[in-house]
């Protein structure tokens, strides 16, 4: 079963600046190109970080007000405020950023081309971010993938959706016959119907075919012959009916 790869995705025209870069020109690029982040690399094309348009909206919001009302005589230091962070890359030292170096996240959190979309949209959602540098082996600059890229994959068409888990899946994974399963898709919910062996069986169509690109959701109607769960002990015909059953069929056969 194949699965899209981040490479079919991903723009390779990447808007990328180095790390003396100035603020103003960030600002621009981000501008100019519609964008709202762009990747750090330096000399080798090797990235370095990234910028988003959070991270010069904290420049902006740490700028004093032109005019700012007198305030009361404060103490010559003072600790930070709770929750500020002061570090290299925190809130404070942005606020203050010049250049790119300044201004980037980083290390960058990236992915490989060969990736599949699922581990790019994984990625994502762990590490709150919009989008993510696509590189190469050397960790070279190669793409840029974005979650609006990501979503490409549900308006794949649903006949193409049934047609990779029927033939992939139900006949070529799993060898089933063509009228075990049923499978019904429709905006992208799958409905799978039928009856199979096992349990542990619906277990493996199930996670296949959510894995399938484009799949919103399943919904499991399926039922099975041999419970194999291990849950709850199979019921088993007490010897003394299976006696008393190879009795009477005795008796009926030599009767004349």
């Amino acid at each position: 079963m194949k699965h899209s790869k981040i490479g079919s995705l991903m723009v390779d025209d990447v808007v990328s600046v180095i790390p003396q870069t100035s603020f103003k020109e960030v600002a621009k690029l981000l501008a100019v190109h519609r964008i709202s982040g762009l990747p750090v690399v330096d000399t080798d094309d090797k990235v370095l970080g990234v910028i988003s348009e959070s991270d010069l909206i904290l420049r902006q919001a740490g700028a004093a007000p032109a005019a700012e009302p007198a305030r009361r005589a404060q103490p010559a230091w003072r600790p930070p405020p709770t929750g500020v962070d002061e570090t290299e890359d925190g809130p404070g030292t942005k606020a203050r950023a010049m250049i790119a170096r300044e201004l980037m996240s980083h290390p960058a959190i990236t992915v490989h081309a060969g990736d599949t979309i699922a581990v790019a949209a994984r990625t994502m959602a762990q590490h709150h971010v919009e989008r993510l540098p696509v590189v190469d082996t050397e960790g070279r600059l190669a793409g840029i993938v974005t979650r609006r890229d990501l979503l490409q994959v549900f308006l794949r068409p649903d006949a193409d959706i049934r047609r990779e888990i029927v033939d992939e899946i139900l006949e070529q994974t799993l060898w089933l016959s063509p009228d075990a399963v049923q499978a019904h898709v429709i905006d992208g919910v799958v409905t799978l119907e039928g009856q199979l062996g096992r349990f542990s069986d619906i277990q493996v169509v199930v996670r296949l075919t959510q894995e399938v690109d484009g799949v919103v959701s399943v919904v499991d109607k399926l039922t099975y012959r041999c419970d194999d769960s291990g849950s709850r002990p199979v019921r088993q015909t007490p010897p003394a009916v299976v006696d008393d059953a190879r009795h009477s069929r005795m008796h009926v056969e030599r009767s004349p």
